[in-house]
């Protein structure tokens, strides 16, 4: 039997093992920081009335924002990953996060925003990211010739893209007064301690249908895998399945990226690593990235919020310290691969 057709019952296994992951991911999120305080001393009850507090308003929407931005950004992944049948083509890589980002800089930036209250500044910096995280979409699917790109076309149109984001951001730094300099350079780095239940609330609204939709295409990446023709040939509206991924991974990515900032690699490593252990089959790939991405988050951020206590590291470098030597990687097992062909 082959890895694609997999009994529904190893999938299931899967999911459930994944979801264990999970948990016990998050107990230990919950547990770890600058003050170890967690269920653990809720339930024993070694938590004051004040601790709880401080809990519940900071550590608690935090573990909720890792869960949600690490499910997004790998699902996202894993979702562009299918639809360009590339392994490399990684929301970060390709330039989607940096898109995002630069319309979120370009919002904090824009004199009049300072003056609308604090609900609207959010909601518009989370639109601002969704709509360049779209706009960036559209430029790989033109710039990828319909989903039809090599690794390598894939790879310059992503640098192409980051390139010109990164100096359009660069030149918005330059404009930037001190404040909105600090604000745009913590933001950019990545990190879970920027909101509160409220932004995180609206952002559910933005991310969550972006999950939805991604998660719906799971069975049409399937057939896609047996090219475009094939696909159009069984049935199968390539079109708009292309339509819904680039919604879903705007939404997703883009929501994830005015929550959280540029947190980069995610997308990459946590679909190729599930990959490798289950399988091609999109049916098990996409719920999985999902679960491991969360996993992965929570647990980078904990790390990120103890290795250097009472300071904290921006949880953006810790990834992009884990993606950038698993990248490398990537493309010299992919050489040896090649030349072993030869």
């Amino acid at each position: 039997m082959t890895r694609s057709s997999r009994p529904s019952w190893s999938i299931t296994q899967a999911l459930i093992g994944l979801t264990l992951i999970l948990l016990a991911s998050l107990l230990l999120a919950a547990q770890l920081g600058a003050l170890s305080l967690g269920p653990w001393q809720a339930l024993t009850g070694q938590m004051s009335a004040q601790d709880w507090q401080l809990w519940s308003a900071i550590r608690l929407p935090r573990l909720a924002l890792a869960l949600l931005v690490g499910a997004s950004l790998a699902l996202a992944g894993a979702a562009m990953q299918g639809l360009f049948r590339n392994p490399l083509a990684d929301p970060g890589l390709l330039g989607v996060s940096s898109g995002a980002g630069f319309a979120v800089g370009l919002w904090i930036l824009l004199p009049w925003t300072e003056w609308l209250p604090e609900v609207w500044q959010w909601q518009g910096q989370m639109i601002m990211a969704c709509l360049g995280g779209w706009l960036t979409c559209w430029l790989i699917f033109r710039l990828g010739r319909g989903g039809q790109a090599s690794m390598l076309w894939l790879l310059l149109a992503g640098l192409a893209i980051n390139t010109l984001a990164g100096a359009a951001s660069g030149l918005l730094s330059y404009l930037a007064d001190d404040q909105q300099l600090r604000q745009m350079s913590l933001w950019g780095m990545g990190g879970l301690g920027f909101v509160s239940g409220t932004e995180l609330l609206f952002g559910l609204l933005l991310i969550l249908p972006g999950l939805a939709l991604l998660l719906s295409v799971r069975r049409d990446l399937d057939v896609l895998q047996l090219g475009d023709q094939a696909a159009a040939n069984s049935g199968l509206n390539t079109h708009a399945l292309r339509r819904k991924v680039v919604l879903g991974t705007a939404l997703a990515v883009g929501g994830s990226v005015a929550l959280a900032g540029i947190i980069g690699f995610l997308g990459l490593m946590v679909p190729h690593l599930l990959r490798m252990i289950f399988g091609p089959g999109h049916r098990l790939l996409l719920p999985a990235a999902a679960l491991g991405g969360a996993s992965l988050l929570l647990v980078a951020d904990a790390l990120a919020r103890t290795l250097a206590a009472p300071a904290e590291i921006p949880v953006g470098l810790l990834t992009s310290l884990l993606g950038g030597p698993y990248f490398l990687w990537m493309l010299a097992r992919g050489r040896q691969a090649s030349q072993e062909r030869i």
